[in-house]
């Protein structure tokens, strides 16, 4: 990581108004308590409002702001984009928070900057998502968050109806189709299902505990062992 970007992240971390430790911040940048102590020095010299000392921690000031993050092109094409895609394919809550952060972005940027916005010639056409689908996809997405088991009614891809516990671990999306990665109890194993084919969807108050071996990560190595190099 670049200094300058250390610097940048200092601060935000600093801005959330919690004391943050110096060994906190160097767990979490994973660079010394040295660097830190350093680095919160040149930024109070600089004119940083940071307070608190070393073997206590600091904080931020909570009227302090750092100016707004310029943008080239590129940048500003990759953002509306993928906001685009958010709004079009993503479920309901994060359609409206997608569009909310579009709209942030947009009010700090100077004017002529912003104008490169409406410039943005990328779209993601989303009329084939519907409502029901957004809905799931919220429900899933809350529940893997949550890590509550989920109940599903679901139709196999040979017609043949099931019914499933599963622990959500994540949720992708392939160009049109969504699919939860989950561990499915039935067949104590790692599964895909493809929400569109969920028929019923509960999530449950049960909460289940990530195990060795039933993890995203446990299910990301068996993804990638499988595919052809």
């Amino acid at each position: 990581m670049r200094r300058a970007d250390r610097l940048f992240r200092i601060v935000q971390l600093l801005r959330s108004g919690r004391l943050q430790t110096a060994r906190s911040l160097a767990e979490k940048l994973q660079v010394s308590h040295r660097t830190i102590y350093r680095d919160v020095q040149d930024l109070q010299l600089s004119g940083v409002p940071i307070t608190g000392e070393a073997g206590v921690g600091y904080t931020l000031r909570r009227d302090f702001d750092i100016p707004p993050l310029m943008f080239d092109r590129e940048e500003i094409a990759a953002l509306v984009l993928g906001a685009r895609m958010v709004q079009a394919w993503g479920g309901m809550q994060l359609s409206e928070a997608a569009n909310r952060a579009i709209r942030k972005i947009e009010a700090v940027l100077p004017v002529a900057v912003r104008e490169r916005v409406d410039e943005v010639l990328l779209y993601a056409p989303g009329f084939c998502a519907s409502k029901h689908l957004r809905e799931k996809l919220d429900a899933l997405h809350n529940a893997a968050q949550q890590r509550r088991v989920v109940l599903i009614g679901y139709v196999r891809e040979d017609g043949q109806p099931s019914v499933r516990r599963l622990h959500p671990l994540a949720l992708y999306f392939w160009g049109g189709t969504w699919t939860l990665a989950a561990w499915c109890e039935l067949r104590n194993d790692f599964r895909s299902f493809r929400v569109d084919r969920m028929q019923h969807l509960e999530a449950l108050e049960e909460i289940f505990t990530p195990r060795a071996g039933q993890m995203l990560a446990d299910y990301l190595r068996k993804v990638r062992c499988k595919t052809p190099s």
